[in-house]
């Protein structure tokens, strides 16, 4: 899946670790261990001269294959869903093929993608590629390899389906930029009164029944935020009232549906949301409330978008689908997920983080500005971190333009012409040879300047974190909101708590996340 933060475009906005890496020399010398055997690579041709001081990688065939057509694709799918699960149907095709890079089928599959044949790359070396929009076509490729009824966004393809390529796709991605320039001033004010609400929920049912879902509180502090922030307008008291995130989930649900694992039993699940589409009419009267609410409320916007050329109704589906989708699904998947890895790194670290949060809150005067957080690198680091160990959109596709050479580690393959390439973010950005101890969550990770060098591997945007969007590229339009955001919720929880505990569970969308205690700032 294309990038919310869930990208926008397909939304998003440091004392390093002694064994921290960031010698392309002594990168290259290091195998990953699961994909690796003890025998030597097979000597192949080399396909082009190496730089000084690099290793000649040898031409491999791609390894792996499709199986029989309806069959293969089948079992992949139960293997990735049941049999095996996720993260292990990709381990074991590395030790199968002793490769990163090989030939699977991806969900769904029959009988809601057409063509379920991939090509994947599990390393941090040959992700990249799918950045690289001069190599690759990113049109109707944001869920993957089918995309859902158009039905359920107005009849429009939206944004997050369009290749830069495409007139439109650079008239509505300048509508984003516009408002999130537009509505920047608004973003710490409203934030904080949100998640100010947010905390006192947790705080409340905490003292009355020792625990409270933080996905619940999220879910709704999220959406009110986003609304007030970009659009000025307060859902509870307009007639969407306190509905916007459930029907959102719903909504969601008729999209994501096909690769997602809700935990019913295996062949209900399977017939109910893998096997056919679910129909777009089952929701088109939630969609029509999100709809009207976000049509009310953006005028200003709409204003904006009728001088780039684009209707007032397309650009409301392309605002709700930016703020609902992208940006709100972003927050419920990234933010538990945040919390939980902070929370089990332990009260050292959150001591740490309190500390540095609170005197650089207090030297600058004791309000919270931009540059107070700029003075804040361990905290920068930890939402780094996260994104890095557990990207909140963990699958990419592209689509090859050309013929094309991919470079993993250990060897150079070759792709053709219309070949649809597929990378498994949580792999490239835990690659044990761009990164020191990475499977552990390690918070000051993005620390000084050997930890800054490393930002150019953390890639939930849909591109490094060290480059920026633009209208020609697919990295997420709110990349810095994102980054912003992350950073003002762990800001704003150790202003108020010097630390605290949490259970954690799962959920179709990430992790579950109880809160069991929280400890009142005491200094």
């Amino acid at each position: 899946m294309a990038s919310v933060f869930l990208p926008f475009t397909s939304l998003h906005l440091q004392f390093v670790s002694p064994n921290t890496k960031s010698s392309t020399t002594r990168l290259s010398s290091r195998r990953i261990r699961a994909s690796v055997s003890e025998k030597p690579p097979v000597p192949a041709p080399a396909v082009a001269v190496p730089a000084k001081g690099e290793t000649k990688l040898p031409l491999k065939k791609i390894p792996g294959n499709y199986g029989v057509p309806i069959v293969g694709p089948f079992k992949d799918r139960l293997d990735y869903f049941y049999n095996q699960g996720r993260d292990e149907f990709f381990k074991s095709k590395i030790q199968k093929y002793n490769s990163t890079v090989f030939r699977t089928n991806m969900p769904p599959g029959p009988f809601i993608s057409q063509d379920p044949k991939v090509v994947a790359l599990l390393d941090g070396k040959s992700f990249p590629v799918l950045f690289d929009v001069t190599k690759v076509e990113k049109k109707d490729l944001f869920t993957g390899t089918y995309m859902p009824s158009t039905d359920l966004t107005g009849g429009y393809r939206i944004l997050s389906y369009l290749d830069p390529s495409e007139p439109k796709h650079a008239r509505l991605k300048q509508l984003l930029f516009f408002l999130l320039k537009s509505r920047r001033d608004h973003v710490i004010p409203e934030f904080q009164a949100s998640y100010s609400e947010l905390f006192e929920t947790l705080e409340k049912e905490v003292a009355e029944k020792g625990k409270s879902s933080f996905q619940t509180a999220n879910d709704q502090a999220g959406f009110n935020f986003l609304c007030r922030a970009f659009f000025g307008s307060n859902p509870p008291d307009t007639k969407l009232g306190t509905d916007g995130p459930s029907l959102i989930s719903k909504w969601v649900l008729f999209q994501l549906g096909p690769v997602l694992k809700l935990g019913l039993p295996k062949y209900v699940e399977e017939l109910l949301i893998h096997t056919f589409p679910l129909p777009p009419a089952l929701v088109k009267k939630d969609y029509q409330r999100l709809y009207d609410f976000f049509y009310e409320s953006s005028g200003s916007i709409q204003d904006e978008a009728e001088k780039l050329s684009i209707s007032r109704e397309e650009a409301c589906h392309n605002l709700l689908f930016a703020t609902c989708f992208n940006s709100f699904g972003g927050m419920k998947i990234f933010f538990p997920n945040m919390l939980k890895w902070i929370g089990r790194a332990g009260v050292k670290l959150h001591n740490r983080l309190a500390t540095e949060i609170r005197s650089a809150i207090r030297s600058n005067g004791g309000k919270l500005t931009m540059a107070a957080m700029e003075q804040m690198p361990l905290m920068k680091s930890v939402v780094y971190e996260a994104l890095r160990i557990e990207p909140p959109v963990p699958l990419q596709y592209g689509r090859a333009k050309k013929d094309i050479v991919i470079e993993s580690h250990d060897a150079v393959f070759q792709v053709k012409q219309g070949e649809m390439l597929f990378g498994f973010q949580p792999f490239a950005t835990k690659d044990p040879k761009i990164f020191e101890r990475a499977e552990e969550f390690v918070g000051e990770r993005f620390m000084g300047e050997e930890g800054e060098k490393l930002l150019k591997h953390v890639i939930w945007s849909n591109g490094p974190e060290t480059q920026q969007p633009t209208l020609g590229n697919k990295q997420c339009a709110g990349k810095d909101f994102v980054v912003l955001m992350s950073r003002l919720l762990v800001v704003e929880l150790f202003r108020r708590y010097d630390s605290f505990d949490i259970e954690v569970g799962k959920s179709a969308l990430g992790a579950a996340v109880t809160v069991t205690s929280l400890k009142r700032a005491s200094f």
